[in-house]
């Protein structure tokens, strides 16, 4: 049976995410990252948390608001690597279990099907995974794939993204600029 594609591409965000996560060297979790305010532990504590959302929202049809105050502040705990390897694991299986994308789950803008929480997830992932990146002086490329997965999926909200306080105005992309420095610039990153 042939891979589902947009569990392809979820899996590959994740496990881009993960590479940059393993990468942190112990000196840099207080950098700071092209997220305004944010640093380089605020941003895995970011989507930390948006994975630890996944099997309640998907498997167990939980709402936002049933686990709003469970999941907030710092969860990274002492040993923030293997904190992300658990969680992100965890949403990858929820995600993949038979009839998972066929649900609709209640996110904090009312009820969605699972195939676009799972695609928004993946267009953070690989984005968050360029943004900790430049951060910590790793590989920025993303692949392909996945910017142009990414693209597919922001480009129709991309306009509401800064309204939600979420992402900073889009900005121009150089001239001559590839798929992956126009995708950043549409979610207000200067590549």
């Amino acid at each position: 049976m042939a891979e589902n594609p947009l569990l392809t591409r979820h899996s590959e965000a994740l496990d881009l995410f993960t590479e940059r996560v393993h990468a942190i060297r112990p000196d840099q979790w207080d950098d700071p990252t092209p997220c305004t305010e944010w640093t380089v532990r605020d941003l895995v504590n970011h989507l930390a948390v948006e994975q630890m959302w996944v099997p309640p929202l998907v498997r167990e049809g939980a709402s936002v608001g049933d686990q709003s105050d469970a999941l907030e502040g710092d969860l990274l705990g002492d040993d923030p690597v293997a904190t992300w390897d658990v969680v992100a694991t965890a949403a990858r299986d929820a995600f993949r279990e038979p009839g998972a994308l066929d649900r609709m789950v209640d996110l904090s803008y009312g009820e969605s099907p699972a195939t676009h929480y799972c695609a928004q997830m993946t267009a953070d992932a690989a984005v968050h995974a360029w943004d900790l990146a430049r951060a910590i002086g790793a590989d920025e490329r993303i692949p392909k794939p996945l910017v142009d997965f990414s693209v597919r999926e922001v480009a129709p909200y991309a306009a509401d993204l800064e309204e939600s306080g979420l992402f900073a105005a889009p900005v121009e992309p150089p001239a001559g600029a590839d798929a992956q420095a126009r995708l950043l610039a549409l979610l207000g990153r200067e590549p």
